[in-house]
């Protein structure tokens, strides 16, 4: 007997096959050239071309295909849109940074590209098996590149540590996979979803769903499974670093909302006041250890631990406002995240990252520019209006109160006021302390610059106008139903 398949969508795999594609013809380009900046204007181009058909294609039927595991929704295409802009700001911050670093530009390159392919895997997956590979490959390549600047032991260390706990995540998640499937008998996000209201609450489900938030809390770096995150952060080139800050904490939180706000949406119940206590958890505590770090690059990494915290607030309330609260503070996060890290790479040099905050002094007066949109960075992190930070905090608060989760929304919004400590204090360093007499000359990388003058700008924009990133976001949430 011949066996039969499905039929398959290609248009729903259009994005990710242009981004396979362009890996593979990146990474055998770089047999031939390791030239930085032809095969950075390369993958460039590639993530132009891809990003202008995934918008092309938002607004259209959703669809499902390889026998409903994989999904062409509005909620994909979202977070497709997402790892497409934050790759192409890497790539524009690389240009001109691997060359000082000596990292492997092919290699690198490629394996950017095929991140972003295990990311958009993860957001379009509608079936448990396929987030996992989609989490594997992602994984992979970012474990590589960690590692990529070899000279350094730093990197060496981290890629390590990195490899280590991720390893041990992954064992969670499959863990809890097996639970889930074993309380429900399937894989696929519907159908475990129409499956609970009828099965007993037994204790192998409840196992499985502790399993996936300790897997899912490993990825997001949420507290207390965050302990990898400043040393690896630290360790790893710093456009490495803005990748998983940025890219693979959403792309984490994209297979968390789907599987969660969807396909564990009917026991609630069951999870949420765990989700309470660790984003009261992570908020708290990534602030807090965020005051004591003297490291930019520290201090970020507990920032985004305590970011993550803020998105596990709008998660907590399980309803549809909740989701869309969290794809928009994703969204704003990106920005403000990848523009701060461009400028911790632009401040740094070939064998001197020069991270302390006492390297920022005076850094106003030395670059305008660089002190300009850091200190919008800043400003947005801690939720200044008029700035996107701003805009995505107050949403995601508004929804806890909604929701009758007034007790975390206080939380999260003391936890905001702790936060203007250390982003208030890299802001003195660089506009009220005065220019070492031997400050480093800062070098030339107008890709570089172009990539934190878009992020600012786009920092600035969706704080002036936050209803359209807003609408887009609640569309896309509501598209997955």
């Amino acid at each position: 007997m011949i066996p039969t398949f499905p039929a398959i969508a290609w248009p729903a795999l259009l994005p990710i096959l242009m981004v396979s594609g362009l890996g593979l013809l990146l990474l055998g380009a770089g047999l031939y050239t390791d030239d930085e900046e032809t095969l950075g204007w390369g993958a460039l181009a590639g993530l132009i071309v891809a990003g202008i058909v995934t918008l092309v294609l938002v607004g259209g039927e959703s669809v499902r295909t390889f026998n409903g595991t994989f999904a062409l929704d509005g909620y994909a295409l979202f977070f497709d849109w997402l790892f497409i802009a934050a790759g192409a700001l890497i790539v524009l911050m690389s240009m001109g940074y691997l060359g000082e670093t000596d990292i492997e530009v092919g290699e690198y390159y490629a394996l950017l590209m095929f991140a972003l392919v295990g990311m958009m895997v993860m957001a379009a997956a509608t079936d448990l098996i396929v987030i996992f590979l989609g989490l594997e490959i992602m994984s992979i390549s970012v474990y590589i590149l960690v590692g990529s600047w070899r000279t350094q032991p730093r990197a060496n260390e981290a890629a390590l540590k990195y490899f280590l706990l991720g390893a041990f995540s992954t064992g969670f998640l499959l863990y809890g996979i097996a639970l889930i499937w074993g309380a429900t008998g399937s894989f696929r996000l519907d159908e475990i979803a129409a499956r609970l209201p009828l099965a007993d609450e037994s204790t192998l489900l409840l196992a499985g769903i502790a399993m996936l938030i300790i897997a899912f809390g490993f990825k997001v770096a949420a507290v207390p499974f965050h302990m990898w995150t400043p040393d690896v952060y630290e360790g790893a080139p710093t456009t490495v670093t803005a990748l998983m800050a940025v890219a693979v904490k959403s792309a984490a939180f994209a297979a968390f909302i789907r599987i969660f706000l969807w396909g564990l949406a009917p026991v609630h119940a069951d999870w949420w006041v765990v989700l309470w206590v660790l984003a009261a958890a992570t908020m708290t505590m990534g602030n807090l250890l965020a005051l004591a770090q003297r490291s930019v690059k520290r201090m970020l990494a507990y920032s985004s631990v305590a970011h993550a915290g803020y998105v596990l607030v709008a998660v907590t309330s399980g309803s549809a406002d909740g989701g869309a609260a969290a794809l928009f503070y994703l969204l704003v996060y990106m920005f403000m995240t990848v523009g701060a890290f461009g400028v911790v790479a632009a401040i740094g040099r070939a064998g001197e990252p020069l991270e302390n905050i006492e390297d920022y002094a005076g850094l106003a007066t030395r670059s305008p520019l660089l002190g300009a949109t850091m200190a919008i960075f800043m400003l947005s992190l801690m939720g200044m209006p008029p700035l996107a930070g701003f805009a995505g905090k107050f949403y995601v608060f508004s929804v806890a109160v909604q929701q009758d989760f007034i007790v975390l929304a206080v939380v999260g919004v003391l936890n905001s006021v702790v936060s203007a400590a250390y982003y208030i204090r890299l802001l003195v360093a660089m506009y009220m302390t005065p220019e070492p007499a031997e400050a480093p000359a800062l070098g030339r990388r107008p890709y570089l610059i172009a990539s934190i003058v878009i992020a600012a700008g786009f920092t600035v924009l969706i704080g002036v106008l936050p209803a359209l990133g807003l609408q887009v976001a609640r569309l896309s949430f509501l598209s997955m139903q």
